[in-house]
């Protein structure tokens, strides 16, 4: 959308949102659907200090460090609306899924190596593919069905586990991601009528905001479900209005 400002970093030429541009500064172009990404990266931190401090399996400070690489991402893409800085974002939102569907399959997956392989090439053939494709909506219909993979998996892990805080993590991790994907949703939908409103919601920023939570929580989630097939006697404890896990390994370990 046309702000008032001039652009530091010429045309548009990637996929623009609900958002004026350049309101704010001549330097990023959505204001809020660029600042909204710090919460993002701020909650993957506690996460990987977490993760390092209890020495998880370095699995999950991989999975921590690419929330903070996808945040970065899409910090870079709002603030220039470029393509290849679009391109920059959504790479890394399917390597992500990669890694989160590794995270859930691979305990029971009795041929170690082949999974991170296949996974592995995966994302390196995606990349390849994207940084010399326009997808569209293509993009958006692959990192959906992404996602529905992980959910079995998913529910799966939700109905065996018996601790009532860690079933909380997964009820607001599905929170997020339902109200996430309405103000998603929202914003790309009923841009027109929301541009006449003397107040923008920002559904896009907003949708940034829910989906750090949401990783974080589906982290979070993840880590104590890790912990209990390892029998680290994982615990949901809470830094304030934070929940993490607190393990227990056997000396042996």
């Amino acid at each position: 959308m046309e702000g008032g400002l001039s652009s530091f970093w010429g045309p548009v030429t990637a996929a623009e949102w609900c958002e004026k541009n350049y309101v704010y500064s001549s330097y990023i172009a959505e204001f809020f659907n660029t600042i909204s990404n710090v919460p993002c990266i701020l909650l993957a931190l506690i996460g990987l200090i977490n993760a390092l401090r209890q020495r998880f399996e370095k699995r999950f400070s991989v999975l921590h460090v690419s929330n903070m690489i996808l945040a970065i991402g899409s910090m870079l893409y709002h603030a220039t609306l470029q393509h290849m800085q679009q391109q920059g974002d959504e790479t890394p939102m399917v390597w992500e899924m990669l890694l989160y569907f590794y995270i859930l399959y691979s305990p029971d997956w009795h041929y170690r190596s082949t999974m991170p392989t296949f996974l592995f090439l995966y994302g390196v053939g995606f990349a390849m593919a994207h940084a010399l494709l326009r997808f569209g909506i293509g993009f958006k219909v692959h990192y959906v069905i992404l996602c529905l993979l992980c959910i079995p998996r998913m529910y799966k892990y939700y109905i065996y586990t018996e601790d009532a805080s860690a079933k909380r993590l997964a009820k607001l991790y599905v929170a997020t991601l339902f109200l996430g994907s309405i103000c998603w949703l929202a914003d790309r939908l009923f841009c027109k009528e929301i541009s006449g409103w003397y107040f923008n919601p920002q559904g896009h920023a907003l949708w940034h905001v829910l989906m750090g939570f949401n990783s974080y929580f589906a982290n979070t989630f993840l880590m104590f479900c890790r912990a209990q097939q390892r029998e680290w006697d994982p615990k949901v404890v809470h830094l304030g209005f934070f929940p993490y896990v607190k393990i227990q390994k056997p000396k042996s370990q």
